[in-house]
């Protein structure tokens, strides 16, 4: 089951479970759309792997499965 990371880990822009501007790669790194599109290319900068769109959670559902709220943030320079 997908964590539905809670926000870009580039830019740390917030992604609830049922955005529509979420992307991520088989490792569940997880970018917005500006991001993702943009300076990234597609391609996630940890792994290489390609960017997907992470699919959204429904509300009735997130009760049951909630999305993660620990948040993974890794700017550009950082470390």
């Amino acid at each position: 089951m997908l964590e539905m990371r809670p926000g870009c880990e580039r830019c740390d822009a917030d992604l609830p479970p049922q955005s529509q501007d979420a992307w991520i790669c088989s490792f569940e790194c997880t970018f917005c759309s500006s991001c993702a599109e943009g300076p990234l290319g597609g391609h996630c900068p940890n792994c290489a792997g390609a960017l997907t769109r992470r699919p959204t959670r429904e509300t009735r559902l997130l009760s049951e499965h909630p999305a993660t709220v620990q948040r993974t943030y890794n700017p550009p320079g950082r470390g």
